[in-house]
């Protein structure tokens, strides 16, 4: 089977995200396959989403960030499009990158299977595919979750910055009131 996540011919115009040569004769569990299908559409879909929104979106920052007039900063719409910029950020660092390196370990999992099947098991046999699939697994386990860390800290400082910010904003807007009010 050449391709398990798309038909086994492409139309010219088609193009195949990801695709893997699967070894006809070993029979993959069926349930790693799910999982790779599975994790293949949630994959690119994200990714796609994101991508159609930075290149929407940045040719428009650009244009505006060469203005000089605030009206029209404000007015663009890229600041009205602001929650899908963050969510489309949101979905490509987060799930979109847990996604890809489940997508590596599943993948590392269906190659080195058929490899591992057909290697005689004895007293002297080397490590084999199996272990060095775990040894992956295991390596990606603590660096998925050191990324999960770092997102959630990255993000919280941001937000902490933004409200430090518009707080500091709003102290002066009160000041100025107090001052236009004579107080």
């Amino acid at each position: 089977m050449s391709l398990w996540t798309l038909p086994r011919q492409l139309a010219p115009n088609q193009t195949a995200m990801v695709e893997v040569q699967l070894e006809m004769q070993y029979q993959c569990p069926q349930m790693l396959l799910i999982a790779f299908s599975a994790c293949t559409r949630a994959l690119e879909p994200v990714h796609l989403f994101a991508l159609r929104i930075s290149t929407c979106i940045r040719p428009n920052v650009e244009a505006v960030s060469n203005i000089h007039n605030l009206n029209s900063v404000s007015e663009s719409p890229h600041e009205r499009m602001h929650p899908y910029i963050e969510l489309a950020w949101g979905f490509s660092t987060v799930p979109g990158i847990l996604l890809f390196l489940a997508e590596v370990v599943l993948l590392c999992w269906i190659k080195c299977l058929p490899v591992d099947s057909s290697a005689k098991e004895g007293p002297n046999s080397k490590p084999g595919p199996t272990q060095a699939t775990l040894v992956s697994t295991i390596i990606l386990v603590p660096v998925g979750l050191i990324f999960v860390v770092f997102t959630i800290h990255f993000y919280r400082s941001l937000v902490r910055h933004k409200t430090e910010r518009h707080n500091r904003e709003i102290e002066e807007l009160h000041k100025l009131k107090v001052q236009l009010d004579g107080h």
